[in-house]
């Protein structure tokens, strides 16, 4: 979003935070997601054939957060997740019918470009997280590079704690993703960050959600896969307790 528009978004959202309305760590209604552990090698190429996928279940990426309505053809999405013990892996099916990447630079308008954006946040602790790394953003550019805001309010690149790749396969985009995990301790620019370890039985916040654009100045959509029913509907990048809660599991 520009850079009015965002810092608006930021006071609205804060104030909607600090005025009492949202004063437990989670909003209601949030989703559980019971992750299997793959027991077998996953490649991260676009194609999803690794049989650690099929015993994991499907999520729609299906509230409409911003944007007017729109068709199947338009947008229709879904992912699901499995994890190791260093990553977690996320296998996103995207419908979209014109992919568009306006800006090249990736610290620039990367939210309106058409991405997938997967939040995080390691202990399911909720809270606050626009500057700081209680909880990540992590929007993945069609060019396979993760941007997040970081502790110094600057846009920042994460691509090492991710690995992405995506094909076209018909008329859907098969995207995987694999994502080191890192806690609230993590320091923007040190060497001595270190992924945490993942264990069954660990609970972590998730939501998946994807910036749609079909050749605008601005997004057009943005859909995610929590419900968002009181408050601005776009302020995941904000507040860590809009995200699912995601169960590991042997």
């Amino acid at each position: 979003m520009p850079v009015f528009n965002q810092f608006m978004g930021f006071i609205v959202a804060t104030t909607w935070l600090f005025a009492g309305v949202a004063n437990a760590a989670h909003l209601e209604g949030r989703s559980t997601y019971h992750a299997p552990r793959a027991t077998s090698p996953i490649r991260v190429d676009g194609i999803a054939d690794d049989a650690a996928w099929a015993k994991a279940e499907w999520r729609e990426i299906k509230y409409r957060w911003l944007g007017p309505e729109y068709t199947p053809e338009d947008f229709n999405g879904r992912f699901k997740l499995v994890w190791t013990a260093e990553r977690i892996y996320l296998l996103a099916e995207i419908e979209d019918d014109i992919l568009f990447d306006a800006h090249r630079d990736p610290l620039v308008q990367y939210w309106d470009d058409d991405c997938l954006e997967i939040f995080i946040d390691e202990d399911y602790s909720g809270g606050e997280h626009h500057f700081s790394h209680n909880a990540f953003a992590y929007h993945m550019s069609l060019d396979n590079r993760a941007i997040d805001i970081g502790t110094d309010g600057a846009k920042r690149e994460y691509t090492d704690h991710t690995e992405s790749r995506w094909r076209q396969e018909g008329d859907k985009v098969i995207w995987e993703v694999a994502i080191e995990i890192y806690d609230d301790g993590y320091v923007d620019d040190s060497d001595e960050n270190e992924p945490v370890r993942l264990t069954a039985g660990k609970v972590l916040g998730l939501m998946v959600a994807y910036c749609d654009n079909d050749g605008s100045e601005l997004r057009e959509n943005f859909i995610g896969s929590e419900s968002v029913p009181t408050g601005p509907k776009d302020r995941g990048y904000i507040d860590a307790g809009l995200f699912g809660k995601v169960v590991l599991h042997e």
